[in-house]
């Protein structure tokens, strides 16, 4: 085992909650924050975390530096980052000031071409395929026959060794002081960034109303619009959106996997996004 470094809670403010845990500031120096698991997370997957923060970090995609694993002492282990200070989400960003929309997204956009332009050594991380396939196998809301159609869609993607978010939404990239990061990279891969972009198109096309204004902080006709302008700077101004949002479908769809995952809930809405897939 990993030894994990025990801290005192009381050293940190409560910032966050998450799905798998929250985040905590530290009272008294502004450098650090710390993710801390809930109890229930695999101590594994916490490590596995830790060590690929480490990799994604040394490969200069932006992302807050990680630092060491800890305790509570009460059976939570977490870990610490550099705090990034005065940062703004690309979802809370376009929340509080909707008229800028197309700058935010062309913005966001540039940066996931680059990270998508990002080549990984073989080997080195693991294959979102695999992931997906893993993630798939162990999920209760599929049926054995809709499970080997949607297998079978997913080995059918073709194959890149570039670098992939694993749940690139908008609110998993931030900005301060000039400069931009993503957050959240539990689930970084390597594979095709069709896996990656149908995360954008699910928050922005397929969420529904109170759920884009609770976490994304914006309306649908916002959150379409955003869609909208990062598809034209991803792809190009003449890019057919219409075509791009049909291709992605399934691919939104696929992003349950991991919804169903962390939240341990039936989501059927986002089932029928792979409606094509399984009438194959």
């Amino acid at each position: 085992m990993i030894p994990a470094e025990k801290i005192d809670l009381n050293e940190y403010e409560y910032a966050g909650e998450g799905a798998n845990g929250a985040s905590y500031n530290h009272k008294s120096n502004p450098s650090i924050m710390m993710k801390l698991y809930n109890a229930a997370a695999p101590y594994e997957i916490i490590v596995s975390e830790l060590e690929l923060a480490h990799k994604v970090y040394a490969l200069g995609i932006p992302t807050p530096k990680p630092g060491d694993f800890v305790t509570d002492g009460q059976g939570r282990y977490g870990i610490r980052f550099e705090r990034i200070q005065g940062k703004i989400s690309f979802a809370r960003a376009v929340g509080n000031e909707p008229e800028r929309v197309e700058e935010f997204a062309r913005e966001f956009a540039r940066m996931c071409k680059e990270l998508h332009n990002t080549h990984l050594p073989t080997g080195e991380f693991p294959n979102i395929k695999n992931v997906c396939l893993k993630m798939l196998e162990e999920n209760p809301y599929f049926t054995p026959e809709e499970k080997v159609k949607v297998a079978a869609f997913i080995k059918s993607t073709p194959d890149t060794d570039t670098a992939i978010h694993g749940d690139l939404q908008f609110g998993n990239a931030i900005f301060a002081n000039g400069q931009k990061y993503f957050i959240d990279l539990g689930d970084f891969a390597c594979g095709n960034p069709l896996f990656d972009l149908g995360m954008v198109v699910l928050c922005c096309c397929y969420d529904d109303e109170a759920f884009l204004r609770e976490v994304f902080h914006m309306d649908p006709d916002t959150a379409y619009q955003f869609w909208i302008y990062f598809a034209k700077e991803y792809f190009g101004e003449n890019a057919d959106i219409d075509a791009l949002s049909k291709q992605l479908r399934p691919y939104a769809g696929l992003k349950v996997l991991i919804i169903e995952r962390n939240s341990g809930m039936h989501f059927p809405a986002f089932h029928k996004l792979l409606d094509e897939v399984m009438e194959h």
